[in-house]
């Protein structure tokens, strides 16, 4: 059965009534109710990004805070966090292991609610694993680790990053309308905190990389001093013999470079750079 959407909420078409279609009836006594909800959220993820020593662990924070307050007594809630960069998906945090695999199986199908909602950047709800015809394959090995039903919610962040929450029930239909108004309350309000959280990785990154290759130039450098004064050459014969050893021996030219300055007893240099 092909998908249908309803609002920014997708579902599958031929399952029970989809709770968002209701919602124009929600009456003000609930309208306030949600009001009231979404400032205590507020109030709770302004906290947890205060007493949190980094983002993954308001992530490991806010997938707990998401499973406990969507569980009831008679139905428990899973939750991961995906992130898709470079076209990668990966969790960066969960409110157990049990959660965590969940998601790595999804990853290993290469397609699923979080992941699609992630790219469309739209809710994707599964009321029904046994009835939804998306992801067959996948939805037959998730319901033999006793998922009934699942919601994803999407991150709105910048750049080419994609995220979801994931939400996996051991009940069918456990997500109702305040359901997913609170999911999407957690996704909207917890963005930016999450954005800022992916800059600064990407920011460690590139400086990661630009150390390395700094330490890569300097022990190539002295590499080439090295075959200059041992053949009486120029730097650029030097370094050609640097780059036929590598081709030679199937190395990289860095490895070469610093198993000639270790033949000669030299350790490997240091590089100094500022911060």
């Amino acid at each position: 059965m092909p998908a249908v959407g309803t609002g920014s909420v997708v579902i599958a078409s031929g399952t029970a009534e989809h709770p968002y279609e209701r919602r124009s009836h929600v009456s003000s006594e609930v309208a306030a109710q949600n009001d009231k909800a979404e400032s205590a959220i507020h109030d709770h993820l302004h906290s947890l990004i205060l007493q949190s020593v980094d983002v993954e662990d308001f992530l490991d924070g806010l997938a707990n805070y998401s499973a406990q307050s969507l569980s009831t007594p008679g139905g428990k809630v899973l939750c991961g966090v995906t992130v898709l960069r470079d076209r990668k998906a990966a969790t960066v945090a969960s409110s157990s292991v049990q959660a965590g695999r969940m998601d790595e199986i999804q990853y290993s199908f290469g397609d699923g609610p979080c992941m699609t909602a992630s790219r469309v950047q739209a809710t994707i709800y599964v009321p029904s694993v046994a009835e939804d015809s998306r992801w067959p394959e996948y939805l037959a090995v998730i319901a033999e680790h006793g998922i009934r039903s699942i919601l994803a919610v999407p991150f709105n962040l910048e750049g080419d990053a994609k995220a979801a929450l994931n939400l996996y029930s051991e009940k069918a239909a456990t997500f109702d309308a305040h359901a997913i108004d609170l999911a999407e309350s957690y996704t909207r309000q917890a963005s930016q905190a999450l954005r800022l959280g992916l800059r600064f990785a990407q920011h460690i990154d590139t400086a990661s990389n630009l150390r390395s290759a700094m330490e890569s130039r300097t022990v190539i450098d002295l590499a080439v001093g090295i075959i200059m004064a041992q053949n009486r050459c120029s730097q650029e014969r030097a370094f050609g013999i640097l780059s036929s050893a590598s081709s030679t021996r199937h190395m990289k030219v860095r490895d070469v470079a610093s198993t000639l300055v270790a033949s000669i007893g030299q350790e490997a240099p240091n590089t100094h750079y500022e911060n």
